[in-house]
């Protein structure tokens, strides 16, 4: 196994946090960090990836580094590419700057790249050396990976509840249980997901926008400029051909604020939309939309992370189906009572067994309201 200095860790963790800054603009390509380094650990040159068709993160370093590149170490989160996509190969450009060493906190599951680049830089007398911080740089990169490896997004279905676990009262009004730091939260997970998936039930009886709204993400310009803000796709479920064109998220916005809808269905709609909202038509499995199907579809269209905001029925109908990865769960200090609507609509469970089991990954407090993420176990 390798052994990495303190250098190289705090290398690497500079590079893991300059990724992050391109969390809501780089889809569908990775976050990415470069960080160069001579061998006394003083930064030469730094860089991320911004967005998708622009320069990767090693060609900014590589540029701030300029001549003192040569016989300097370059730490990256994700491998180097090795093929011509809309930029030049990252390796290339890496061995033309006399790099001597390039340290990647992953492999590229993209079997375009997977392995190829650090051959190309060994072939090229660069030494390469993968895995210092591997687990932080793959929780960055969730969603690509997953697509890359099983061509379906990474999910996250979010659900708002009161302390005994309810999502609204019995004639179904929710606004609001959790408060307006959870509310600006979800803002936040919306703008760096790529798309909203709901159903039409959810968006019949609530008529959301489910766009992001920039002024209540209070991320400041250094963080997100707002002509830099991604509407991610929203995609809904309408098996039944029930969504009018009146509601509001299928009503084009001035200047498109809002983003395009993927209006999914058996049949084509006989309502004629605006013209952000394209239709799919997706095969049924029994009576219901094939939702492995759907989200095969949303795959192949580069979607890397599918964020849910649904009500108990395609909420229970994903889990009962298996195609969540990832549940978060804000939890109001309310008391709604038993006749109060539940989280998931599935199946009843008889046996122990048959439980379905989750792993913590983090619970916060925001606001007045608790925040609980918990991770599917396969």
């Amino acid at each position: 196994m390798t052994q990495f200095s303190n250098t190289d860790h705090q290398m690497m963790a500079r590079a893991i946090q300059l990724a992050k800054r391109g969390q809501y603009t780089t889809a569908p390509n990775p976050n990415v960090g470069c960080v160069i380094s001579d061998s006394q650990g003083v930064i030469l040159g730094e860089g991320w990836h911004k967005m998708a068709g622009t320069p990767h993160a090693e060609v900014h370093a590589l540029k701030q580094a300029g001549n003192l590149a040569k016989g300097a170490t370059a730490y990256v989160t994700l491998e180097p590419c090795s093929h011509f996509g809309r930029t030049p190969p990252c390796a290339d450009s890496l061995i033309a700057a006399g790099i001597t060493r390039v340290v990647a906190a992953m492999v590229d599951p993209n079997p375009l790249v997977s392995g190829n680049g650090l051959r190309k830089l060994q072939q090229a007398g660069i030494k390469t050396e993968h895995g210092l911080l591997q687990a932080g740089a793959e929780q960055l990169n969730r969603g690509f990976i997953k697509r890359m490896r099983t061509g379906k997004p990474w999910v996250t279905v979010k659900l708002a509840a009161s302390l005994d676990g309810k999502t609204a009262l019995k004639n179904g009004l929710s606004q609001w249980i959790t408060g307006p730091l959870a509310r600006q939260d979800v803002q936040r997970h919306r703008a760096r997901s790529c798309a909203i998936l709901s159903g039409s039930g959810t968006v019949i009886a609530d008529n959301p926008m489910l766009n992001v709204r920039y002024c209540e993400l209070n991320l400041g310009d250094d963080v997100l400029a707002q002509k830099d803000l991604r509407q991610p796709l929203r995609v809904l479920l309408d098996g039944r051909n029930q969504l009018p064109p009146t509601l509001q998220c299928l009503q084009l916005s001035e200047n498109n604020l809002a983003g395009d809808v993927l209006l999914v269905n058996g049949r084509p709609s006989e309502h004629q939309f605006a013209q952000h909202v394209n239709q799919w038509q997706a095969p049924f499995n029994g009576n219901k939309l094939d939702l492995n199907k759907v989200l095969t579809k949303l795959g192949e269209m580069q979607l890397n992370h599918v964020w849910v905001e649904a009500g108990a029925k395609l909420a229970g109908a994903l889990l009962q189906n298996k195609l969540l990865d990832e549940l978060i769960l804000y939890q109001a200090p309310k008391l709604i009572g038993g006749a109060g609507q539940n989280l998931f609509d599935t199946m009843p469970i008889e046996v122990m067994e048959e439980v379905i089991d989750l792993s913590w990954n983090d619970v916060r407090q925001v606001g007045d309201d608790l925040k609980m993420t918990a991770v599917f176990k396969n």
